[in-house]
C-alpha cells in the first residue's frame, strides 16, 4: 500500500526537520518548500496528497496561497501547522479551503491526527481552539470572504510584499508586472481603505496576518 504523499511548506529549517522526524515513519514526504509562491510550484508540480504549511511565510503568505490553489483546481489537502491561536486566523484558513488548522505546540500529538483527518475527507481543529465562541464564528463564515479584507488577489499579492519591504522594482519581478503597475495597486488600496501612507498600508498587512511581525 503507498503511503500518502506529503509536501511540507515552511521558512524555519529546524521546523522542516522536526516535520521530516515526525512525519517519514507514516508518511512519504515529496518535498519541502520555504515561501507561498513555491509551495503554489511544487503543489501544482508534485500534486502531493496532503500539504503541511505555515500561515506565515515570506513573498506570499500559507492562506492565500491555499487560496490560489484552490481558486486553480487543486485537489491536494491544505493543513496548517502554525504558531496563531486566532480564531480569526483558523477562520481564514477553513474559509481558504483547508482541511485542518493545528498549533505548533501541539504538533506532536496533533498533526498525525489532522493529516488522516484531511485524507479521510474531514476537517480538523485543534482541540485548544474547539470553543463554543470558536464553532460560532466558524458557522458564521460566509464562504469566501476575507472579512473586512476587500482586496484582489493581485492586491494582496502586492501588500504583503510592500509590507515585506520590497521595492516597486523588485515586486513587479517577483509578480512579473512592470513597477508602475505595482504603484498603481499600491495606491489604489490606499485609496479605497482610506489611508495617506506606505506605513498604514504595513499595519494594515500586518493586523490582517499577511506578514508576522
Amino acid at each position: 500500500m503507498n503511503k500518502p504523499r506529503i509536501l511540507l511548506a515552511d521558512d524555519h529549517k529546524i521546523v522542516l526537520e522536526g516535520l521530516r522526524g515526525l512525519l517519514s515513519a507514516e508518511f512519504e514526504l515529496v518535498g519541502a518548500v520555504s515561501n507561498g509562491r513555491e509551495m503554489i510550484d511544487a503543489c501544482r508540480r508534485l500534486q502531493p496528497d496532503v500539504v503541511v504549511a505555515d500561515v506565515s511565510m515570506p513573498l506570499l503568505n500559507g492562506i492565500d496561497a491555499a487560496r490560489l490553489l484552490r481558486d486553480d483546481g487543486c485537489r491536494s489537502k491544505i493543513v496548517f501547522l502554525t504558531m496563531h491561536p486566532d480564531l480569526s486566523y483558523a477562520s481564514r484558513a477553513l474559509d481558504a479551503g483547508a482541511s485542518g488548522y493545528v498549533l505548533k505546540h501541539a504538533a506532536s500529538d496533533e498533526l498525525v491526527a489532522a493529516i488522516h483527518e484531511a485524507m479521510a475527507g474531514r476537517t480538523y481543529l485543534s482541540p485548544a481552539l474547539r470553543t463554543p465562541a470558536a464553532f460560532d464564528l466558524l458557522a458564521r463564515q460566509k464562504p469566501q470572504t476575507r472579512e473586512t479584507l476587500q482586496l484582489t488577489h493581485r492586491q494582496i499579492e502586492v501588500l504583503q510584499l510592500l509590507a515585506e519591504g520590497r521595492s516597486a522594482k523588485e515586486i513587479g519581478a517577483i509578480l512579473n508586472i512592470s513597477p508602475r503597475t505595482v504603484e498603481f495597486h499600491k495606491y489604489k488600496m490606499m485609496d479605497d481603505l482610506g489611508m495617506h501612507s506606505s506605513a498604514e498600508l504595513v499595519q494594515y498587512a500586518i493586523r490582517h496576518g499577511l506578514v508576522s511581525v
